[in-house]
This record gives structure tokens, sequence and C-alpha cells, in this order.
């Protein structure tokens, strides 16, 4: 695919000057931008190391002298990262070249498969599943019995969805994904050493060790429209209700959505964030990496946990929190200047100490 730099400049809503008819067909960083690449210089730091490479056109800074960069052309932005968005959608030729059902897939013949449906080798699409319009499912991908994926769902390879599930339009889902796992719920015989732990904040000396009994998963998974699952991510089935994620969510590499959780519209989900079952929350809420969430609690609207933040009571809406356990940004940076002072106010006190000591033996 190859698009003139108005192309470009009128998908992204900017301004271009220069020989706005000139074909780019790839993006590159200023350095390594070749003659039919575009440049992303969106500040002046990047713009110095276009002279190490030989691109003719590039995205810059509003007012940018593009001129005297070299350069024949050049789109203007306010918003890079923005105007990256644009761009990299426009130029993504995507991962695989397939059409049509390979010869190695593997589909029951109940399941409904829509208009313009390819499928990739070793694929298993089960009884009474149904794939919307459109929809890539690559290789050595797994669709349980009666699942339904909505129109124009990406599946990248080894992805798994299990029976039941229900996803909207334009999944994505990237290598490895895996939706609709068993919740991991077990309960003991007896009440056990935890559930007393729980009540007491004791130690259990001498607690007698019990077999544990799975709680079956009898609810499915659902996903809204607009959602992206990363790598290797999961996302359980609910115990009777469903799992839920919101229209427009997304989901990064290794994160962790356990049983009967909700989670909103627009949220964001960094990297190996682990939430515990039965959590609910809201809408446009953004937790950092490795941030991680107890069981049977509610985050609201808005709220922002900084990475390897732990959350273990329900944050209201809008709250912004960091730490372990979480409490409010600015109290957090309040505790850590008070850490840092520590080991100078207690050689403060030992000197204290030695001076009244002095005193004491000099009176």
């Amino acid at each position: 695919m190859t698009y003139t730099v108005q192309q470009i400049a009128d998908a992204l809503g900017a301004e271009a000057a220069g020989d706005t008819t000139l074909q780019i067909d790839s993006a590159a960083e200023p350095g390594d931008a070749g003659a039919s690449d575009l440049a992303l210089a969106m500040s002046p730091k990047y713009a110095e190391a276009l002279g190490s490479g030989a691109a003719r056109a590039a995205i810059l800074w509003p007012d940018a002298d593009w001129q005297a960069l070299g350069l024949k052309a050049a789109i203007f932005v306010a918003r890079p990262r923005m105007a990256m968005s644009g761009v990299t959608a426009m130029l993504d030729t995507g991962q695989w070249d397939q059409a049509g059902i390979h010869a190695a897939a593997v589909i029951d013949p109940s399941a409904e498969l829509g208009e313009g449906v390819s499928v990739g080798p070793f694929t298993v699409i089960g009884a009474r599943a149904r794939i919307g319009a459109g929809s890539a499912i690559g290789p050595h991908c797994t669709i349980g019995k009666d699942a339904v994926l909505g129109p124009d769902a990406r599946l990248r390879e080894m992805v798994s969805i299990g029976a039941r599930a229900t996803i909207g339009a334009r999944f994505i889902a990237q290598p490895g994904a895996r939706i609709g796992a068993d919740g991991f719920s077990f309960v003991t015989p007896e009440v056990s050493g935890v559930e007393n732990v729980r009540r007491t904040m004791g130690d259990q000396a001498g607690a007698r060790a019990q077999s544990w009994l799975r709680i079956h998963s009898l609810g499915a998974v659902t996903i809204g429209d607009d959602v992206e699952v990363g790598a290797n991510a999961t996302i359980d089935n609910g115990t009777i209700r469903d799992t839920a994620i919101g229209d427009g969510s997304k989901l990064d590499n290794l994160v962790h959505v356990g049983h009967n959780t909700r989670v909103g519209r627009d949220c964001l989900l960094c990297g190996q964030v682990g939430i515990s079952g039965s959590v609910e929350i809201g809408n446009n809420v953004v937790l950092g990496g490795q941030v991680g969430v107890v069981d049977n609690i509610y985050i609201g609207d808005g709220a922002i946990a900084a990475g390897g933040s732990k959350i273990l009571s329900n944050l209201p809406a809008g709250r912004v929190v960091m730490g372990y356990p979480a409490v409010r940004m600015e109290t957090h940076t309040e505790i850590y200047k008070a850490q840092r002072r520590l080991p100078r106010l207690a050689r403060d006190v030992e000197t204290l100490k030695k001076a009244v000591s002095k005193q004491g033996s000099s009176d």
C-alpha cells in the first residue's frame, strides 16, 4: 500500500507543505528513513537525526522549518501520539495474507461463518459457534461450542475462546490470549485455615490440612465492541453470571481477569495487571503495569492506579492511587519522602541519645 503525503495529511486532519504528491509506503524513525518512508520527527530532538537518513518527507511539529531540514514535503501535527495512531493504522499491512478456509482447519458442520471469514490452518471451531462477517481467525486457534464472535474480529495465532463466550464487533486478540477458562474457585468441606485467617488475622499453628473442591463455572465471558486483549492474557468464566469486559476496553499482555469480575467501558489494563474475582470496575479506569486488585471490591469511574500498586479496598470515582497498600498518590509521595528521611532521623536520634546520656553522666 502506498499513499501520497497529501492523502496521509487528509486522513490525519493535518496541514501539509511541499511536494505533497510524494509516494509513501512505510514509516520510519528519522535516522533510518529511506526515500519512500515517512520520517516520524514530531519534535526538534527527533528532527536532529533527519540528516542521517534519506527521508524526503516527515511528520513535524507545528511551524517547523521543513525546508531547512532538507525535506521535500512535511505534515504538521500538534498531537504526536494521535498522529501515530492514524499513520500506523494506514500503513499496517497486517500479520498474514490468508484468505478463505484453510484445508487443515476443523470446523463443526453446525458452526456458522459469516461472509468473508478466513480461518487459518489447524484452527478448531466448535459446534454452533458463530463467526461474524469479515473476521480473520489465525492458525492454531480454538473457538468453543456456542461461542459468538462479532464482525471484523482479528484473532492472532493460538488464541482460544471458550464455550458460550459472547464477543462484540472488531475484537482483537493477540497471540496466546485465553478467554473462557474455568474460574479459580475452590472450597474445603469444612471451614479452611484461609477462611479463619481472613476472620481472625492470626496465625494458623496446628491447622489441619484439607482438600480443595472445585466450584464449577456455569457462567461464561461477555465482551463488548472494540475490545483488544493482549498476548497471553486470560479472562476466566464467571461462576454463575458472566465475567464481562465493556466496549472499548484494552487489556495488555499477561493481564488476568478473575471470575465474575466486570470491567467497564474504555478501561486500560496494562501489562501483568491481576484482578481477583468478583471485582466491579467502572468506566475509563486505568491500571498501570503489575497492579493487583483484591477480590470483592469496586473501583469507581475514572480511577487511576500507578504501576505496581496493590488495591486492597474500594476506590471512589476519580481517585488516583499508588503504593502497597494503594493510597492517594499525594499521600504515598509524602510517605516515600518520610521513608527517605528515616536514616537521617535515626542518626539524629542516636546523636541526641548520646548527648542526653553525657549530660546525665555529668550530673
